[in-house]
């Protein structure tokens, strides 16, 4: 999916976001930083070499439908890929996918914000998000290609270490007590990202 029409956000700034994704006929190419025609508005805290592709898994979105009582289709959640049979909360950061011809590297959880409610007019959304955890899963892309629906997900490698995206999930959310046990996965995090994450562990172990 791709997000070439922007959602309007009257007397915000900025007044445009680009959670809203459509699904794409054809082949699609996978660029460095993301799929061709895709667009993110805010470029402070979207998009970038750590956020290129953002995936979320159908087994999610259906339990969100199900608790919602709403149809929650592909893009719904400003998705890139739909997958379905792979537990993202339980993807390691570092996990390394191949999908068409592109290579895509797992690097951090999504954080819900404002925008994610506001598309899909549920007031409590961020909240009710960040309780669930089913965050999905940030990609960077160390190799570009092209992509289309239907493809394989092929997980052709995983590092060594044990964090996974909900445990990142919840150290950057409610539980950042946990923010020590990202080390062993920091250098997979957004590159913009790893500085601050980094003095917050350091933070952490000087307190003790």
């Amino acid at each position: 999916m791709s997000g070439p029409d922007l959602l309007p956000l009257p007397g915000r700034r900025p007044d445009r976001s680009g959670i809203a994704k459509k699904p794409v006929a054809g082949r699609v190419a996978v660029g460095e930083l993301g799929l061709d025609g895709d667009v993110q508005v805010n470029r402070k805290y979207h998009g970038g070499e750590g956020q290129a592709v953002y995936a979320y898994a159908q087994e999610d979105a259906d339990w969100w439908s199900a608790e919602l009582g709403r149809d929650l289709p592909a893009g719904m959640f400003g998705e890139n890929l739909r997958t379905s049979g792979l537990d993202l909360t339980g993807a390691l950061l570092g996990e390394r996918w191949r999908v068409g011809t592109a290579l895509l590297e797992v690097t951090a959880p999504r954080i819900p914000c404002a925008n994610l409610a506001r598309f899909w007019d549920e007031p409590q959304l961020v909240k009710r998000f960040t309780a669930h955890g089913a965050s999905g899963a940030y990609l960077r892309v160390l190799e570009t290609g092209e992509i289309g629906a239907g493809d394989d997900v092929e997980i052709v490698a995983r590092p060594e270490h044990e964090v996974t995206i909900g445990l990142t999930f919840r150290a950057f959310t409610t539980q950042k007590y946990r923010l020590p046990q990202l080390t062993p996965a920091l250098a997979f995090l957004p590159l913009r990202n790893q500085p601050a994450i980094a003095a917050k562990i350091e933070a952490r172990a000087v307190r003790g």
